[in-house]
């Protein structure tokens, strides 16, 4: 009899040890993960909701794959009508630091619309590049860059030829880049040329993307971006 408690009592113990190993492996440490959002009108999210524009749709639709005690602070860098070198001086002022987990980077359409040379983009959108690198933990692995958007297809653009070939110049210099230095690209410009046929992609302002189009640019920038933060 004193044998058989004997092992009864060895069992309890090696379950309640096995128990509390078991605690300590499903727990986990939160973490704070950090996204900055460089960019234009199309990142701050102009004539749409705070948290319509796509960097906080982005940031929700990730979280839903975080553990619940993770945190995913958003930081946009970005005004209305800014060009190349608008976000150039912009992030030389900006002293919050380079520990992002993620960093996006969508720039170059007021180029187009303000005529700026096309050699001023060849020149400055690697240099922002660059940065947003720097800003990414020095790893380019942490940086997606997102395609223009085509404000032709919008009631503003009225289907203007010439501004759909000039997009798709800025596009194709930004996507071969980031080809030839292996760094993400996200192409969601088509999504935009369907604003004509399917007015719900088109803000109130008839001219920028509306919140669903924004969904819309998740969806393709959300599987890139899960992976990063991931890794």
């Amino acid at each position: 009899m004193k044998l058989k408690n004997n092992i009864i009592v060895l069992l309890a113990v090696m379950l309640f040890l096995n128990s509390c190993s078991t605690d300590r492996a499903v727990t986990t440490t939160p973490k704070n993960y950090k996204y900055l959002a460089l960019g234009d009108s199309y990142t701050i999210g102009e004539s749409v909701c705070a948290t319509c524009r796509f960097p906080f749709q982005l940031k929700d639709s990730i979280s839903k794959y975080l553990n619940p005690n993770d945190t995913f602070q958003v930081k946009i860098i970005a005004v209305t009508g800014w060009t190349t070198t608008n976000l150039k001086s912009a992030l030389v002022a900006d002293v919050t630091g380079n520990d992002y987990d993620l960093v996006t980077l969508l720039i170059g359409v007021n180029n187009q619309y303000q005529h700026k040379p096309f050699s001023l983009y060849e020149q400055e959108f690697p240099e922002l590049v660059i940065s947003a690198i720097q800003k990414a933990k020095g790893d380019k692995n942490n940086v997606i860059v997102v395609s223009i958007p085509d404000y032709a297809f919008t009631p503003f653009g009225n289907g203007n030829a010439v501004v759909s070939a000039e997009i798709d110049q800025y596009n194709n210099f930004a996507e071969n880049y980031c080809n030839a230095n292996n760094i993400t690209f996200v192409n969601i410009t088509d999504i935009t040329r369907l604003g004509l046929a399917q007015p719900e992609f088109v803000a109130s302002d008839g001219l920028h993307p509306s919140a669903t189009a924004y969904t819309k640019f998740v969806e393709r920038i959300l599987p890139k971006a899960k992976s990063k933060i991931a890794d």
